[in-house]
């Protein structure tokens, strides 16, 4: 509050003075040698954040009882018409320390975070001072503004991630409607419980259950996983094998009128301490050829116990590996059904699949094999999509699944609407996450991380890439597995469990290229720049390798280099000329004369 002191001056009357607020005053005292800091100075995104840290020292002498100073920390981007609250330092007790070199100012040292978008690049980070009256509704005096960090380098968004080919199972009429279903179940650490959620055929046994095809014969099988959970009860593969046939004999007697349970052939087996079983999925893994061997020599060559081998294989370095993507297959169930059914011979397709769609026809004038194949007979998506949506509706068969998924895919490649894109591609995760529940193979799963992966829903392509591994395969489809998933894992920051997945993938232009994007932002330069030069030996005519030496070298204050590398990227690609100018990597060499003359 402005006031006024009355104060006597030696030869001079009364004086009236005004005096300031005591909040500006506050603010004035605090201001007085005020230190604020940002690392790193120029912000950087970190998988889906923009992490950095705050340093703010200010004048002890500034506290007052009953008061605070504040800086409120503000992003803004879109030239200032986009803005992040980011968050807050206030200078009360428990909030800061004396600092140790100059003991009369106060620190603060906190961290914050932002979620990270394209468009907040570029972008700055600015602080607004302000003195407040700690209590409700008090007074509040600002600051001028002061700007503290540009933003936002993005190095880190540099990731290669090569999509394989996705192309349409081929189908074909097949009048054969006879044949044998398998269906894989998992079970959970030392349970018998049939559990329905990922990684199960509940629906689909049920599905093929209610369907009333002719059952001759059931096989169930089951087995456990050598870790202790499992192997402490000796009964526990057997149980499995029970809840099983239980489970599908309860099924047939209630929702099917065609089959009966005393007309069917049930074989059962159950499988105790099988390291056959073990070792076939060690040898289908990622795992490394000397890896593999030292597995095998462990339970074929060294003498124990089923529980000591099992104990032995703790102490390997990558045992982590066969906890996580091999003993949870091991604790399984299957169940196989042969069947028989009626045929059907080939009759206008094409025009019958048409009325099928517009519900002029039932589903049943077709097979299902002949209503998918009726999709080849188009050329146009939206047409196959409808006939796929029939065939799923109708008949829940992970084929008519997949080729869903794949056409859902081709139209999201053709979308030009961002959103519409990825609403396409969510679409297609589902229905590959589907086809992978009723024919759960690593490839399948992969399809579902991959289309959730280039949706951005990131947690769910991380869970299935894991899946995919656990299932095992052949190498070629772990190493790509691996291999997206690490590309994965840099976009949301996790550069150690990066190289973790590389380090079981082959050294293929997009793994030297993301190998050497974590040796960048880990700071070892040479390193990220031998790998680079490798790629390099790959693809010699690729921009984005030259762009990505530029930076390595720019972080290296080589401006000749930045300009030598620029120079090629820009030959090769005009558009690296734009992105160069607004990547604050080179912000040092911006007005400098070789780099001006990179980019003509």
């Amino acid at each position: 509050m402005n006031h006024l002191v009355l104060r006597v001056l030696p030869g001079v009357g009364l004086v009236l003075l005004a005096a300031c607020s005591p909040l500006k005053k506050v603010l004035r005292q605090a201001q007085t040698g005020q230190e604020v800091t940002v690392q790193p100075a120029v912000l950087e995104s970190n998988g889906e954040s923009v992490v950095f840290e705050v340093t703010a020292k200010v004048p002890a002498a500034h506290l007052r009882k009953g008061t605070a100073y504040s800086l409120g920390l503000r992003y803004r981007y879109n030239n200032g018409l986009g803005e992040d609250t980011v968050g807050r330092l206030t200078f009360v007790s428990g909030e800061y320390v004396y600092d140790e070199q100059r003991k009369d100012k106060l620190l603060i040292r906190k961290q914050f975070s932002f979620p990270y978008t394209t468009r907040k690049s570029p972008g700055e980070l600015v602080a607004l001072p302000d003195v407040h009256e700690l209590r409700p509704k008090g007074k509040r005096v600002k600051g001028a503004e002061i700007k503290l960090a540009r933003g936002i380098v993005t190095t880190s968004r540099l990731v290669v991630r090569q999509d394989t080919a996705l192309v349409l199972l081929p189908e074909a009429a097949d009048n054969n409607m006879s044949g044998t279903r398998v269906l894989p179940f998992f079970f959970d650490a030392g349970k018998a419980e049939i559990r329905n959620y990922l990684g199960t055929n509940v629906a689909a046994l049920e599905d093929f259950i209610e369907a009333n095809q002719r059952t001759e014969k059931v096989m169930i099988v089951a087995g456990h996983s050598p870790d202790s959970l499992d192997r402490h009860d000796p009964r526990l593969a057997d149980k499995r094998v029970r809840v099983l046939l239980n489970y599908f004999k309860n099924r047939v007697d209630l929702h099917t009128y065609l089959n009966k349970v005393s007309d069917i052939d049930f074989e059962t087996e159950a499988y105790h301490r099988r390291w056959d079983l073990f070792l076939n999925k060690v040898q289908a893994s990622a795992l490394k050829p000397a890896q593999i061997d030292s597995v095998l020599l462990l339970i074929n060559d060294t003498p124990g116990t089923y529980a000591q081998k099992e104990k032995s294989l703790h102490r390997l370095s990558f045992y982590d590996y066969l906890d996580e993507y091999i003993y949870p297959v091991l604790r399984f169930g299957t169940v196989a059904v042969r069947y028989t059914a009626p045929k059907r011979y080939d009759s206008e397709i094409y025009l019958l699949s048409k009325k099928i769609v517009e519900k002029q026809m039932e589903a049943d004038a077709l097979t299902p094999e002949e209503l998918r194949y009726s999709a080849t007979l188009t050329p146009l998506l939206a047409e196959k999509q409808r006939i796929y949506e029939t065939a799923v509706a109708t008949t829940g068969l992970w084929p008519a699944y997949y080729n869903l998924a794949v056409v859902l895919t081709q139209r999201a490649d053709k979308e030009v609407n961002e959103k519409v894109r990825r609403a396409y591609l969510r679409r297609a995760a589902v229905n590959f996450t589907l086809a992978a529940h009723r024919n759960p193979t690593a490839e399948l799963f992969y399809r579902v991380a991959a289309a959730y992966h280039r949706a951005g829903d990131k947690l769910e392509a991380l869970q299935n890439y894991d899946y995919a591994i656990k299932l095992g395969g052949p190498r070629p489809v772990l190493s790509k597995i691996f291999a997206d998933k690490a590309a994965l894992e840099i976009e949301i920051g996790q550069l150690d469990d990066a190289l973790r997945s590389l380090g079981f993938s082959s050294r293929t232009y997009q793994n030297l290229m993301n190998r050497a994007l974590i040796l960048v932002l880990k700071g070892d330069y040479p390193g990220a720049a031998t790998l680079y030069q490798e790629a390099l030996g790959l693809r010699p005519q690729d921009p984005l390798l030259h762009y990505c030496l530029a930076v390595v070298a720019a972080r290296q204050q080589n401006e000749p280099a930045v300009a030598l590398h620029l120079r090629h990227a820009v030959e090769l690609d005009r558009t690296y000329a734009t992105r160069a100018v607004e990547d604050l990597e080179f912000r040092d060499f911006a007005k400098g004369k070789p780099f001006l003359e990179a980019l003509r």
